[in-house]
Order: structure tokens, then C-alpha cells, then sequence
């Protein structure tokens, strides 16, 4: 054998050792796993290091796009990511961490997340994910259940039924989004006579057989972002996203909904989907949703949920209530990544009629052959991980009772919040929290007396002030790292033609306690009084010191 031969034998062997044989206990790679297995919470508040280093800066470490010729060790690379990934990644398991909606895992997860990586298991054919396929039926329908508390002779009959599906899973909420839109486009524009459908003969065809000038989707103005890209996705064109007005407490304003949908249908527009919103992205708010169920039927339009925020509020006895309606919803986005508490990746859309994803099947001879149980025929994505696994998991870990405990816990936080911002001299509570999120700004006494007396020009430029002054300290709270807010623009009752910058706080994380939440305010009051900030104040206080009165000489 020849010494290119032996190189090559060597550098295979290599590699097979790679695909099979984890490196020694000491190694890097081993200690990291370990030191993740026994104690998560510490490894991340020990590895996630909230350096001030700049996004640019971190860049310079990821500007070659050369491959390396040579492979490179495993533990080489473990200390790379540990130097330059791990510790300017973000800790989004913090307490303190309050601005978005991503939280922390349960310890399981990452035991069980490894099992499924494993597994490797693609989702998209019973070939190759054989057991991950019944139970990821299972999964939809326990979650269907939670929706629309259908009788068990329902879900014995449709559950594990082929023919039928109750739902799909998703990468996420926007694909949820998606999916379920496109359904309703689907089933509104059906196949007729010589007709094939819209799926065949494109939206020009379908609009002009069924002697409609146009199309649309109706939401309120709150709407996520996502359906303005299914809009897009889905040939209608984000001007056929019609984004309606919400009332003073942020929910979709019914009057000029049903005022829009009647002006839509005078000029023979076709309502796809009338969009509710349950919990909305930045204000957790909750439309009508048994009032847009009407509305909807009225027009013969697909009523579609976005629960993909507030859905698990289900669980919860004490506060389900407040998504009365959504069991007439004929689909409902959920996200697991978000209140269900599993890792990234892991949206769902759910379908009241268990024959309605028929709509967008599609086939293939080498894979996903009609009559087959394979779930790729009925979802968007092809090749899909094995996530119902990790949601299937918290659901009989955690059970009904642990997720109304945490649903209940974050609503209550949100609600001691409000109360003390309500409190506070220099804060103003700028929407009131419907489940676990709400906004505020900061506005000194001086500013908030000036903006009592002040006529609309004057409101609008202490507003600008103010929403710089909030700017800077959602800037400078999140660099600091010790704890951090996200922030938001909305139009707030007493101003409602102009747009305020406003602090926005999401409180889902089990680990977050009223002491986290008092000491974030106490560090914007600090923030407030450093020289950038407290420029702006003084420059507002000039600004709208009333003017001293005049002496006659």
C-alpha cells in the first residue's frame, strides 16, 4: 500500500471515528456536556459572558469563507464556538431577560433534544421517521383537543387517520401562518366544472372564474409581520392585507371591521380569512374573537386564530375565558417554542375540519405516494425534524396542571407590574396587560405635568423628546447586560395620530420574580440620570417650562 493510499486509509478512518466514537471524558466537547447535563442554568450565566464587544466586531471573527482544506479536531472547534459563539450569544434564559418572547427550557429538554438529533428522524415519510409519525398525530390532536374539545369518538375516528389530518407541524409560527392561509385560499377557490382550482390554474384564473375582482385577508393593525409575507407568499400582494384599527385597549376595532369587510364585498372583493389575534406580538392582546367568528361567517370566510403568543392561556382555568371564540376558529397558529417551552422550531397550525388540508395535498412517486400515511403531503415543509417529540414530552412532563401554574404565574407578574409602574411618579403604564405582556415608558413628573397642559403641538414635540429618552435607555440597559427590555411604537389613546416609542416586557420565564422586575426599573431610573439621557430631560424641561408672566414697566 502506498503511502497516499495509507494517508487517505487513516484520514477515513478519521472521520468514521467522528461519526462514531465521542471523544475521551476529558476532552473540551465531554466537560462542556457534562457541565450542561448537571447544571444549565449555571453553565449559561457562567459561559454567556454579555462582553461590550460590538456586532462589527464580532464579524471580524466570521469574515473567511474559505473552507479549511484539513479537518480540524473536535475539541479545537469546541473552544472556538466556546470563545466566539458561546460567549457573545445572547442569554435568553436570564431572568432579567424580559424583552422578547423567547425563555428558558426545562432541564429535559436538552437530554431529550439529544435523543432526537440522534435519531435524526425526517418527519416528511413514514420511511423515515416510522413511530415519529403516530406520534406526531397524537401531539396535534392533544393540542386540537385543547382548542376545540372535541369527543373522543371525534379523535379516535380522525387522529391517526391517514385520509385526514387535525393539523401541521411547522418550523414556526410564520410558517403556521402561512400554511393556514393558504388552506383558506385553497378551499375558497375550489376546483368547479372544467375549472382545476386555484392550486392548478393560479390566482388570475380562480379570481375571474368565480367573478371576483379581487382578493384579501383582514386583521388589525397589530397583526404580525408574517401575514403580510403569506400575503405575498400566496400571490395576493401585501396591499390585499387590510390592517384595521384597534380600540383603546389594542383590540381589533369590530365596527370598522365589519365596515371594511361590507366595503370589500360591495366591490366584489373576496374575503379569504378574516384574522384573529390572540395575544397579540406587542401588547398581548386579545381580539373578539366570538364576534369575528360572526363577521366572518357572514362573509363565507375562513376564520383564522394567531395564538401563536397566547394559546396555552388555554390551560389555564382561571383565564381561558379571555380566548372565548377561538374554538370557532377554523385553523389556530400555535408556536411550542414559546409558551409550551421547547427549543426552537416548533410552530403548528390547526384545522378544525379534518378533511381541510386536503386542499394543498401534494404527492410524489418516489416518496409520498397518494393513500400513504406520510405527513409530508400536507405541509409545506418537506424534510422536517422530529419536534413533536420535544413537545410531546413537556405536554405529560409538565401536564395541564403545570402549564396553567405557568400561564397563571406570568399573567400575575404582568399584573404587579402594572400596578407598580402604575404606582411610580416617573413611569406611565402605556397599555394594561390582557395576559402576560405590557408597555411602559419613562416620563419624569415635570414631563408627564407638561404633556397634561400642552395642546397638540406641544404634546408632539415633548412626545419626540420622550421617545429619544426611551430609545436611549432601552440602548444602554441592553449594553450594560444585565438585564434587558425590548421596545416598541404604539399609538396610545391620548395621542392617536402620532406614534410613541414605548418599553415593552414579556413575562413568561418561570424564573423571573417581582425582585428581577423592581430592580430592572430601579436600573432605568439610574440610566435615566446619566449625561446622554439627562441632557434630553433638561432640554424637555426648558422646553416646556411655562413661561414666566409679564410686568407691565
Amino acid at each position: 500500500m502506498g503511502k497516499t493510499q495509507k494517508t487517505a486509509e487513516a484520514s477515513l478512518e478519521h472521520l468514521r471515528r467522528v461519526f462514531t466514537v465521542p471523544e475521551a471524558p476529558d476532552s473540551t466537547l465531554a466537560r462542556l456536556d457534562a457541565e450542561i447535563s448537571q447544571n444549565l442554568h449555571g453553565f449559561l450565566n457562567e459561559r454567556i459572558v454579555a462582553t461590550r464587544r460590538s456586532l462589527a466586531d464580532i464579524e471580524q471573527d466570521f469574515r473567511d469563507a474559505r473552507i479549511p482544506e484539513q479537518p480540524v479536531f473536535v475539541s479545537e472547534q469546541a473552544d472556538f464556538l466556546l470563545e466566539k459563539v458561546v460567549a457573545e450569544s445572547v442569554h435568553t434564559a436570564s431572568p432579567a431577560f424580559v424583552g422578547h418572547m423567547t425563555s428558558a427550557l426545562p432541564y429535559f429538554m436538552l437530554p431529550l433534544a439529544r435523543i432526537m438529533i440522534a435519531l435524526n428522524q425526517n418527519l416528511v415519510k413514514t420511511e423515515t421517521s416510522k413511530a415519529f409519525t403516530p406520534l406526531e398525530r397524537q401531539v396535534l390532536g392533544m393540542l386540537h383537543h385543547l382548542v376545540y374539545a372535541r369527543d373522543d369518538a371525534f379523535y379516535a375516528q380522525y387522529l391517526q387517520d391517514s385520509r385526514h389530518a387535525l393539523g401541521a407541524f411547522c418550523s414556526g409560527g410564520t410558517v403556521a401562518n402561512l400554511t393556514a392561509l393558504w388552506v383558506a385560499r385553497n378551499n375558497a377557490l375550489p376546483a368547479d366544472g372544467d375549472f382545476e382550482g386555484v392550486a392548478r390554474e393560479g390566482l388570475h384564473r380562480a379570481l375571474a372564474h368565480y367573478g371576483h375582482a379581487d382578493a384579501a385577508i383582514v386583521v388589525s393593525r397589530l397583526g404580525h409581520y408574517s401575514l403580510n409575507k403569506a400575503a405575498d407568499v400566496l400571490g395576493l400582494g401585501r396591499k390585499s392585507l387590510h390592517a384595521i384599527e384597534v380600540d383603546a385597549h389594542n383590540r381589533v376595532d369590530l365596527a370598522r371591521l365589519e365596515r371594511v369587510c361590507n366595503e370589500l364585498a360591495a366591490r366584489r372583493v373576496k374575503i379569504l380569512a378574516v384574522v384573529g389575534l390572540a395575544g397579540s406580538t406587542e401588547t398581548g392582546s386579545v381580539d373578539p374573537l366570538a364576534a369575528m367568528a360572526d363577521i366572518a361567517q357572514a362573509h363565507g370566510a375562513h376564520f383564522h386564530v394567531d395564538a401563536a403568543w397566547g394559546g396555552p392561556t388555554l390551560f389555564s382555568r382561571r383565564s381561558r375565558r379571555l380566548l372565548a371564540g377561538i374554538e370557532r376558529a377554523d385553523s389556530v397558529t400555535l408556536d411550542a417554542h414559546k409558551q409550551l417551552y421547547v427549543p426552537m422550531g416548533a410552530g403548528m397550525a390547526l384545522f378544525r375540519d379534518p378533511a381541510a388540508m386536503r386542499a394543498i395535498e401534494h404527492h410524489a412517486r418516489y416518496i409520498i405516494r397518494e393513500g400513504s400515511r406520510d405527513l409530508g403531503s400536507k405541509t409545506l415543509e418537506g424534510s422536517r425534524p422530529g419536534m413533536a417529540m420535544l413537545v410531546h414530552s413537556a405536554l405529560r412532563i409538565l401536564g395541564r396542571r403545570g402549564f396553567e401554574l405557568l400561564i397563571d404565574t406570568g399573567i400575575d407578574n404582568a399584573a404587579w407590574f402594572a400596578a407598580e409602574l402604575r404606582r411610580a411618579p416617573d413611569f406611565e403604564l402605556t397599555s394594561e396587560p390582557e395576559l402576560n405582556i405590557l408597555t411602559y415608558r419613562y416620563v419624569p413628573a415635570g414631563a408627564r405635568q407638561a404633556l397634561a397642559r400642552a395642546d397638540a403641538g406641544g404634546a408632539a414635540r415633548i412626545n419626540a423628546v420622550l421617545n429619544r429618552v426611551t430609545c436611549d435607555i432601552q440602548r444602554l440597559q441592553r449594553e450594560a447586560g444585565k438585564s434587558f427590555v425590548s421596545r416598541t411604537r404604539l399609538r396610545l389613546p391620548a395621542w392617536p395620530d402620532e406614534a410613541v416609542d414605548v418599553f415593552r416586557v414579556v413575562l413568561a420565564n418561570p424564573l423571573t420574580g417581582r425582585r428581577v422586575l423592581a430592580d430592572i426599573l430601579h436600573e432605568q431610573r439610574a440610566l435615566a440620570a446619566t449625561p446622554p439621557v439627562a441632557a434630553l430631560l433638561a432640554e424637555l424641561d426648558a422646553s416646556s417650562a411655562p413661561a414666566a408672566p409679564r410686568r407691565d414697566p
